[in-house]
């Protein structure tokens, strides 16, 4: 009996492992499928504020009062608390961002400066300038105006125009039919007129041919007599064409021997197979400027020579402007982290003042408040009183 009736095939196994695995995944994305609704940490807090604020401040006040209060002590200082922290995130500065946020505060820097000279120098107001401005817009509006009046115009002067030229058109065309009438009118008199002439011409031909075949066999012995004279002279020149044809491709042949004859006499003869050169000699070409190999291998030498000079020179520009641009990058970020800093301490001053005008404004609010329930408290009970006397 063979051992695999009694064991379980492997792949049975197998997909019963993957079965419980699967299972148990499902299990645990059943129990986190709703992490997606939890609150932050950060989230938590800013509700905990609100809730409290509703709970505390909710049977005293009315609606609008209690958004005033919401949005003064829970929502306006969170929102602070958010552009600081979007102020303050860290960014990661390569060159061409560190140069543009230093052209960045470079520009505001000059702007200020501008400004500041401008108001010592007594700056003027503006009112004149955009009085100027408006006369100028109106101005353009009243041409722009104008101008389309003119192009309306323009547009109705071509159509008159368009439909003038139709009108003259059809006037032409009608001249030139009658033109066309009366010049195919007279084609078809002098068509008739021609037509008569040809035919008494023709008249005149048969007569003509009628006598000319009386001396028909006078003509045909003129004719054959001409025809041999023609073969007898076309016999001759083609006997001669022929003999010079015969004599130039003789003497052409005469001429190619010769030539072959000379180069086998010139491959026939030796050569010299070494050739002694001396390499401080010039070629003898007669050239401008000709000089030796051993010349041309000196004038080499220098120019690789004068090549890794500049070589050497460009390497040390190169390191010298890598150098510069390093340290204008450092200076740049100097001027950059000290912007910051100041940007950073104006902002908490402007925070500072804001809440110290916050906290005196707020025992004010408060009392309003106050006065305001009281009154609230005074129309009830007046209410009640006439509810009463009725």
């Amino acid at each position: 009996v063979p051992p695999s009736i009694y064991k379980p095939p492997k792949e049975r196994k197998q997909l019963e492992e993957i079965k419980t695995k699967n299972i148990q995944k499902a299990k645990v994305t059943n129990t986190k499928q709703f992490r997606c609704a939890t609150i932050k940490p950060e989230k938590r807090e800013f509700l905990y504020r609100i809730i409290s604020a509703v709970l505390i401040l909710w049977p005293q006040i009315s609606c609008e009062q209690y958004l005033e209060v919401v949005w003064e002590s829970v929502l306006t200082p969170y929102f602070e608390e958010l552009t600081i922290q979007i102020d303050n995130i860290p960014i990661k500065l390569n060159t061409a961002a560190i140069l543009r946020e230093g052209a960045l505060y470079q520009r505001k820097l000059e702007e200020e400066l501008k400004r500041v000279e401008n108001l010592q120098q007594g700056a003027g107001d503006p009112s004149e300038f955009l009085e100027w401005q408006k006369q100028m817009r109106g101005k353009d509006l009243e041409e722009q105006l104008a101008e389309i009046e003119c192009r309306r115009l323009q547009g109705k002067l071509s159509y008159e125009e368009a439909v003038l030229a139709h009108q003259n058109v059809i006037q032409e065309n009608k001249k030139k039919a009658d033109l066309l009438r009366e010049e195919k009118t007279e084609l078809m008199h002098l068509y008739a007129e021609k037509r008569l002439q040809e035919q008494k011409e023709m008249k005149e031909l048969v007569e003509q041919v009628m006598e000319g075949h009386k001396n028909v066999k006078q003509v045909k012995a003129k004719i054959q007599e001409y025809k041999q004279q023609i073969v007898q002279r076309v016999c001759e020149e083609s006997g001669e064409l022929l003999r010079k044809a015969l004599e130039e491709k003789e003497e052409k042949n005469r001429k190619r021997y010769e030539l072959i004859q000379q180069i086998r006499a010139i491959e026939s003869t030796p050569s010299i197979r070494q050739k002694f050169v001396d390499l401080t000699e010039t070629g003898g070409h007669g050239l401008f400027g000709e000089m030796s190999i051993v010349e041309l291998r000196e004038r080499l030498a220098l120019l690789k020579e004068e090549q890794k000079a500049a070589e050497e020179e460009k390497r040390d520009q190169i390191i010298h402007e890598k150098q510069a641009k390093e340290q204008l990058i450092l200076d740049k970020l100097d001027q950059i982290s000290q912007f910051r800093a100041e940007l950073g301490r104006a902002a908490a001053l402007k925070q500072e003042e804001k809440k110290k005008s916050q906290s005196g404004e707020r025992p004010m609010k408060d009392e309003r408040i106050l006065n305001l329930q009281k009154k609230i408290v005074e129309k009830t009970m007046e209410r009640k009183k006439q509810a009463g006397l009725l």
